[in-house]
């Protein structure tokens, strides 16, 4: 199964935020929008980073609540792990594994087209495996 199907499955939308925006304004955001994860865009709406809730609790964890006057910038994680939407779930399940990351931006060479989160990929891995078991069941009542 693909990343495409996934993408289209659950949506393309993707919550962003600016990178000049706070820690409180991110924090609030992830509330609001009841995600793990922001995709953090430049002033050319370029991509820059992940915010997510782990970012949020390490910066609160090591500088105090002072931490929310600061920048998502300084905060996110930068080296941005991302996906193709031809890629298969499979491969980006071992990949979000391998670089202990719960989501991954996809990609269509430069254009963000979607998010997908460990979650997402493992409700789609499910729903396949839930599937070839009521075809097989369907195939052995036909005997």
């Amino acid at each position: 199964m693909l990343i495409a199907h996934v993408i289209r499955d659950k949506g393309a939308t993707v919550h962003t935020l600016p990178v000049n925006a706070t820690l409180q304004q991110a924090a609030q955001e992830l509330f609001d929008k009841k995600v793990g994860a922001l995709v953090v865009l430049d002033g050319d709406g370029e991509l820059v980073g992940v915010f997510s809730e782990r970012d949020l609790v390490r910066e609160i964890a090591q500088r105090g609540t002072v931490a929310l006057t600061q920048e998502v910038g300084a905060a996110m994680t930068r080296n941005v792990v991302t996906a193709h939407p031809d890629e298969t779930v499979d491969d980006c399940l071992g990949r979000m594994t391998d670089r202990r990351v719960r989501h991954l931006p996809v990609l269509e060479e430069v254009r963000l087209i979607g998010i997908i989160s460990i979650g997402d990929l493992v409700k789609h891995r499910i729903a396949v495996a839930e599937a070839e078991a009521a075809a097989m069941q369907a195939y052995i009542a036909a005997q």
